[in-house]
């Protein structure tokens, strides 16, 4: 993942983001993510909120995708995708973090 500026991560922590994995088949599985936190530069936290088919994805397969656009997109369009490594925590500091 690239490193992410301040503004970058302001978008996404205000912002509803989309969020991408693929099963087992190589079928794209997307849905939307209404909380996110920024720990670092790099790494991005999201709530699990009943994702059961989006953490069964992770499990086999841990690249996914998080596109985040700015929410007044007609008069000031803001955004971009990034791709990465998605960990799954059911415990642990980052799990503590987040719930």
């Amino acid at each position: 993942m690239v490193k992410l500026n301040e503004d970058m991560k302001k978008l996404i922590e205000e912002n509803a983001l989309a969020f991408a994995t693929v099963d087992d088949n190589g079928n794209p599985h997307c849905i939307t993510v209404g909380f996110a936190k920024m720990v670092s530069n790099k790494q991005v936290l999201i709530t699990d909120n009943f994702l059961v088919e989006t953490t069964n994805n992770i499990k086999i397969n841990p690249n996914v995708a998080l596109t985040v656009w700015s929410r007044n997109w007609e008069d000031d369009c803001k955004g971009f995708e990034l791709k990465g490594i998605a960990e799954y925590f059911k415990d642990g500091k980052w799990y503590e973090e987040i719930k």
